[in-house]
């Protein structure tokens, strides 16, 4: 072959790769790549080929409340290679800091001598990437070697007050567009809370019945447009807490637009037995979220903690295995209905021990007790 001819295929060949790079109409449009890299485009959804996908938060206090990467750095450490993350940490802050905890009263010592430190946290800058850097981000978990199950929430100030119908284009349309940012990252759900809790004696109907609205149209809106499913993850200090707050919006919602997140540690400690809920809801649960309670609270606790309850210094979550939720009876019941999914671990804090120890804790769990790979 002569030099002409060589020249000609290695044209074509480049012409070929530069095809492959360019940018579609609504790629982003600031913000450099890292390194000099080519940008990348969304990462195509892949059907899920594993029954279950295990997934890790990490937002836990104790030493990851301030810095988002290192949880999920010291996730990727343990095992776990998916993660669930609250879109709000991505987003700009007022001061373009992240904020260091808001608590610092003094802190339990627990056996085996370890105590937390509020003193350690150090005030980092906020790495923002919402709404126009998801390349940037997507760059970072390429580095770290972990993928998004999900970016859940709204942005940071975005609305949520799901009850008020005159805010509800806003509620829409802030949880709609995070749910869109985290399509770029593979991510096939979304989860959300339905705002913080107004009346502590229970949600009164007239307010759950636009809360029902306002999640039909944005659920309906994400399937139509995104092709995603949406789910409201009933949480203590929200406005869906308790079974009554529960059952009403699964029964005022299509189940096509609106599914269920249900997480063992937050239906026990309302007052719910998780196993009786899976069984009864299962067709419309679209993810769980393992955590543990107190063995004593097994089956629905009866004593529902308040807000004021201090959650460093008087748990009443733990890593999986060290409480009483029965996970063999919800994993049985999850295999013999077929159900397919992601389970995604949470701990809110981790007073104990550091939180890679947390979550050491439960990774060995799930693989020796449940016989799941991580």
């Amino acid at each position: 072959m002569d030099r002409r001819s060589l020249f000609g295929l290695t044209a074509a060949a480049g012409g070929l790769l530069a095809a492959r790079t360019v940018l579609p109409a609504n790629a982003q449009a600031t913000g450099p790549a890292h390194h000099g890299e080519p940008r990348l485009e969304p990462q195509a959804k892949i059907a899920q080929q594993q029954q279950f996908r295990i997934g890790y938060t990490t937002n836990t206090r104790g030493g990851w409340e301030s810095d988002v990467f290192l949880g999920i750095s010291e996730g990727r450490e343990i095992g776990f290679r998916y993660f669930e993350i609250f879109g709000a940490s991505f987003c700009a802050t007022p001061n373009g800091m992240n904020a260091p905890p808001r608590d610092k009263q003094p802190m339990k010592t627990w056996p085996g001598g370890y105590s937390w430190k509020y003193d350690s946290v150090k005030v980092t800058k906020r790495e923002v990437y919402y709404a126009d850097r998801w390349e940037a981000l997507q760059h970072r978990m390429y580095e770290i070697g972990a993928q998004f199950t999900a970016i859940t929430g709204g942005a940071l100030g975005g609305s949520v007050a799901f009850h008020d119908p005159a805010q509800r284009k806003d509620v829409v349309d802030n949880h709609f567009n995070m749910t869109r940012f985290s399509r770029r990252f593979g991510c096939d759900h979304q989860k959300t809370n339905a705002g913080p809790r107004k009346q502590p004696n229970g949600t009164p109907n007239e307010d759950l019945k636009e809360i029902a609205i306002t999640l039909d149209l944005l659920g309906k809106r994400i399937r139509e447009e995104l092709g995603m499913t949406f789910g409201i993850h009933p949480h203590l200090g929200s406005q869906i807490q308790n079974e009554h707050e529960t059952m009403y919006l699964m029964e005022n919602t299509r189940p096509e637009n609106v599914g269920l997140i249900l997480d063992t540690g937050h239906i026990t400690m309302a007052g719910m037995d998780p196993v009786a809920l899976a069984k009864k809801l299962g067709h419309r649960v679209i993810e769980f979220h393992f955590k543990d309670t107190a063995k004593k609270d097994l089956g629905g606790t009866k004593d529902v903690p308040s807000p004021a309850r201090d959650m460093m210094n008087d748990p009443y979550f733990y890593p999986m295995g060290e409480g009483g939720v029965d996970f063999p009876a919800i994993m049985a019941y999850l295999k013999s209905i077929n159900w397919r999914g992601h389970l995604n671990v949470e701990l809110d804090t981790s007073p104990w021990r550091p939180p890679m120890e947390s979550a050491r804790i439960t990774a060995n769990y799930i693989r020796n007790v449940l016989k799941l790979e991580l």
